[in-house]
């Protein structure tokens, strides 16, 4: 199935799917951060009771909505440095007495060559599949050789998706497989499963810069942040920030190659290509993992 030819046969909007309801917190959140919602007020903008939506959002996120909103508002991303300085900060009643052991995801990965990218998918075969993951429907792509993609959508936005991935490798040929997709699905948003003595293997298509830029934001560790400028010069390139900028946007592997971890400058976490809340609720869905993770070492 070529690109401009594949469609989607069937509805596969999730009924009742809890990052529905954490999205439109999040949203709430980001556009009324200085106000400090209360629970109460997240509760009625939702439609649920207040204690529905404190276990509701604690089971997907691992902390309370109350600790999300001091983890993630804008004023405490304009205070991250450059330099690496914790995303998220352990005075922000987390329960954190200090920074416990990282536990991010282990790949393994390489990069096709020069040539194979050039001709844009030719001779490539991607099957593909919609999967429900922690921040809405994800689109999960993979070759023989591993995981290439990975991108996700709001209901209704499945297609867009789709196109906007197919774009990247337009004479590929796409094949509709969820068998061969939810193993790479399952593992990649399962905390448990994310073991260094089995690495996730994915590939890496793109131009030899786009490939340094990703190889790096692979190097950032869960719970922290890059700038761009300092992503600029640790692959060799100082004055290329804002070609940085484009590769972290142009990343085919959104979670996995952690594109959510950089931020501008100043700290500002900018702009995400699947959505500044869906960029937000990751770093919240990270914090939560780090919290349980440093519980179960004390």
């Amino acid at each position: 199935m070529n690109a401009e030819l594949a469609i989607l046969d069937r509805d596969i909007t999730p009924v009742g799917h809890d990052y529905e309801v954490v999205r439109r917190v999040i949203e709430k959140i980001s556009l009324d951060y200085r106000d400090q919602p209360s629970l109460e007020d997240l509760a009625a903008d939702t439609g649920e009771t207040p204690t529905g939506l404190q276990k509701l959002f604690t089971r997907w996120a691992g902390l309370s909505p109350k600790a999300f909103l001091q983890a993630v508002t804008l004023d405490h991303a304009r205070r991250l440095l450059a330099s690496g300085m914790p995303l998220l900060e352990t005075a922000l009643e987390l329960g954190m007495s200090g920074p416990g052991r990282l536990h991010d995801l282990f790949v393994t990965h390489e990069a096709v060559s020069p040539g194979e990218f050039k001709a844009r998918g030719v001779g490539l075969t991607i099957r593909y599949g919609y999967h429900l993951s922690p921040f809405g429907i994800a689109l999960v792509m993979v070759t023989d050789r591993g995981l290439a993609g990975l991108a996700f959508a709001d209901a209704g936005k499945e297609q867009a998706a789709f196109e906007d991935m197919c774009a990247r490798w337009p004479n590929a040929h796409y094949v509709e497989d969820m068998s061969a997709t939810a193993p790479y699905a399952a593992r990649v948003f399962d905390p448990a499963r994310w073991r260094a003595d089995e690495p996730l293997r994915i590939v890496l298509i793109g131009t030899d810069f786009q490939v340094r830029v990703w190889q790096a934001l692979l190097k950032i560790p869960m719970g922290r942040a890059c700038a761009y400028s300092d992503i600029a010069e640790k692959i060799g390139a100082p004055s290329a920030a804002r070609a940085v900028g484009a590769a972290v946007g142009a990343n085919p592997l959104s979670f996995v190659v952690p594109c959510h971890r950089a931020v501008g400058k100043s700290g500002a976490l900018t702009g995400y290509h699947w959505g500044l809340t869906r960029k937000r609720a990751i770093l919240g869905w990270e914090a939560g993992q780090l919290q349980q993770n440093t519980q179960a070492a004390d």
